[in-house]
């Protein structure tokens, strides 16, 4: 593997961490620590399309809604395609899934595109949209 290749792995592995981060946030009811993965200026589209403009709407939203979010289920996220649109920016595909503690399926899957950017080392959400998936 090339040194390229070996820089594209790492950032894949980084933005790879970056969903895991999500995910623990979310399993684990914790707003901050998911309001601190996006960009001060990011936006964000919730699965039921309600458009979010920048971190500190993005936190006041989260605040109020993920707190007791997870009582009844969770969700994991799989990171299932790449897109660097510069070495610096990439679209991110992922497969949200929905389940009981019991670890039943919920409803349909959501499918969440994640646009990021690597600013001072780090990968940040920027552009985010989460889409259920409705099996036509």
């Amino acid at each position: 593997m090339d040194t390229a290749e070996s820089a594209r792995q790492t950032d894949i592995e980084a933005i790879t961490q970056v969903v895991a981060t999500l995910e623990h946030a979310q399993q684990n009811e914790l707003p901050d620590e998911f309001v601190g993965l996006f960009r001060a200026d990011a936006i964000w589209t919730t699965g039921h399309g309600r458009r979010l403009f920048g971190r500190e709407e993005i936190s006041a939203f989260t605040h109020r809604v993920l707190p007791g979010a997870m009582k009844d289920s969770t969700a994991t996220y799989e990171v299932e395609y790449v897109l660097f649109i510069r070495p610096d920016v990439a679209a991110v595909k992922a497969r949200a899934r929905y389940w009981t503690h019991d670890g039943e399926p919920v409803g349909n899957a959501g499918s969440p595109l994640y646009v990021m950017a690597k600013e001072d080392g780090h990968w940040r959400l920027v552009a985010c949209q989460n889409t259920e998936v409705i099996d036509v």
